[in-house]
């Protein structure tokens, strides 16, 4: 159905594709793996027209016949469908709004048909599984119910390829396995994807062959016999890998965060956390796990002053009550997030990396109110280097970097601060196993270093593997709290359902 022919993209003097082809078969799920910076992200671009025919070298064939692909409007035409990582809405636009743009039913070819609008978003929601209220503002749903009404705006439309970037990423366990089983049959019915993901779990599950690039070019594609997650791993980093979580036991010192008897409302008034208590020391990990809409991102925003209103309770870092007065306080008081939506909340993306990395420590570099530029440019080179960031230097614009790239300029804007405490919400969503090695080791330094760490992830493998203790929500309470010996995936799943002890 889908060919690629010796495909080289450049930009500039940056080789991004380098002679990459690969084919895909009616029914077949064939995921595309590597690491970010791989070349995964181009590849997708000129198959959905946002890089046109003419700006690259090789061939695209759809049906046995070359593709000339214009614009995404021709891609789309083809029966391609893209369902990006970063996703785009027009949030205050309704869910069945966004759901059906483009492509709204009208009456006598003129009117707006608002009646079967929301109906064909009904269906397409149910289709999905979903339980998502199509007349809600876009705006005002979180990261992972964006993602169903894309991927179920995707499926509504009939196309004949899917090609889904990271699709799970920020779904959690029923949300994956809806998503999972709706494409197993898809595949049935003959309908081809291209799925991308780096949990190498859902690749092995899923697909029917793998490809894997690395550097811009084309290592390897395997079959699923052939695909096991060694050779995936060895394949797209180029080395042997041996423990993904080689974490150091904890020395933990004194109280860093203490939270106690938490109780928060949104904005409607409706209470999203509750009697929620937990310490957290120096030199320690604890992870906060839970399914989607337990409340985890809402306490690690509320802890940075960025949402709900307080009920009862009280919060003190290093025995004080940390000030209130939104992100500027927390920061200053010591406290740093880096945020699970990091395209949304965590960067400006029209500006540069030293824009982005020095943004929340300006302070450090000024004298007497004034910027010292050769003081700033030398302490984010030093950042750009220590963390490995891919770029062709501090000027580069940030929105243009792959997602592992974007998070670690993310990750070091919040250390630049010099934080007692630093929250991490989904730090590896949506980036390779090499980043998150490179992640994961960080985490280890910052703790070696005395710092706290607050690490909320769905992964519950990161999880366990990363925390020297568990704290499980369940629906904005505390369902269950464990050390490091004790925190089995059973008894961690237990506890978010609210069936723990």
């Amino acid at each position: 159905m889908l060919r690629t022919e010796h495909l080289t993209k450049r930009f500039g003097g940056v080789t991004a594709l380098r002679d990459v082809s690969i084919d895909l078969r009616p029914g077949e799920i064939h995921a595309l793996c590597g690491e970010n910076g791989a070349g995964k992200s181009t590849l997708i671009k000129l198959l959905a027209g946002v890089h046109p025919h003419g700006s690259y070298a090789g061939r695209i064939e759809v049906d046995g016949r070359e593709a000339r692909f214009r614009s995404t409007r021709d891609s789309a035409a083809a029966g391609i469908a893209v369902i990006y990582q970063e996703l785009d809405f027009v949030d205050p636009l309704t869910v069945a709004d966004n759901l059906c743009l483009g492509a709204e039913p009208r009456r006598f070819g003129v009117f707006l048909d608002r009646a079967a609008l929301r109906a064909r978003a009904v269906a397409a929601l149910e289709r999905f599984g979903a339980r998502i209220d199509p007349d809600a503002p876009m705006g005002s749903l979180g990261v992972g119910d964006r993602q169903l009404v894309e991927i179920a705006k995707a499926l509504a439309r009939d196309s004949r390829i899917l090609i889904l970037d990271e699709p799970t990423a920020a779904l959690a366990g029923r949300e994956v396995d809806v998503l999972l089983a709706t494409l197993v049959e898809l595949r049935a019915r003959g309908l081809a994807c291209v799925y991308i993901s780096h949990r190498l779990e859902e690749v092995r599950r899923l697909a029917d062959r793998v490809t894997v690039l690395r550097d811009g070019a084309t290592v390897a594609t395997l079959t699923r016999a052939e695909a096991d997650e060694r050779t995936l791993v060895r394949h797209m980093v180029g080395r042997e890998l041996t423990d993904l979580y080689a974490r150091a036991p904890a020395v933990p010192g004194p109280v860093r965060l203490a939270v106690e008897g938490l109780s928060v409302a949104d904005a409607s008034g409706a209470v999203r956390l509750a009697d929620v208590s937990f310490e957290l020391r120096a030199g320690e990990v604890l992870g906060i796990g839970g399914l989607m809409g337990a409340g985890r991102s809402e306490l690690l925003m509320h802890l940075y002053g960025a949402f709900g209103r307080r009920r009862a309770g009280r919060v003190l870092l290093d025995g004080r009550p940390l000030p209130a007065g939104g992100p500027r306080a927390a920061l200053a008081a010591g406290l740093a997030l880096v945020t699970e939506d990091r395209r949304r909340y965590g960067l400006v993306l029209a500006e540069s990396i030293g824009f982005n990395l020095s943004l929340s420590a300006l302070a450090a570099v000024a004298r007497a109110g004034f910027l010292q530029r050769a003081a700033e440019q030398a302490r984010n080179r030093q950042w750009l280097e220590s963390l490995r960031i891919k770029a062709a230097g501090l000027d580069a614009v940030v929105g243009g970097l792959s997602g592992g790239n974007q998070q670690k300029v993310v990750l070091g804007r919040a250390l630049m601060t010099g934080p007692k405490v630093v929250m991490l919400d989904e730090p590896t969503r949506g980036i390779d196993v090499g980043a998150k090695l490179e992640v994961y080791a960080l985490v280890q330094r910052l703790t070696d270093a005395g710092c706290a760490v607050l690490l909320v992830s769905s992964e519950l493998p990161e999880l366990v593997g990363l925390s020297d203790r568990i704290l499980m929500l369940n629906a904005g309470r505390v369902g269950g709290s464990f050390a490091r010996g004790a925190a089995t995936p059973e008894a961690l799943m237990r506890a978010a359902l609210g069936a723990a002890a």
